[in-house]
């Protein structure tokens, strides 16, 4: 499996501007991520953002 070049605090960060209102295009541009990325990464990480 390959590993992934973002960092669990970097793709929490991510998901927790989505959740203070950031537009998602917005929050892509900045690493460098599709879209597609951002919602994978909220249906796998989207439960760790409340802890």
């Amino acid at each position: 499996m390959k590993k992934s070049k973002f960092t669990d605090s970097q793709i929490m960060d991510a998901l927790k501007r989505a959740e203070a209102g950031v537009a998602v295009p917005e929050i892509c541009r900045e690493p460098g991520i599709s879209t597609a990325t951002f919602y994978n990464w909220r249906s796998k990480y989207g439960e760790w953002t409340c802890r």
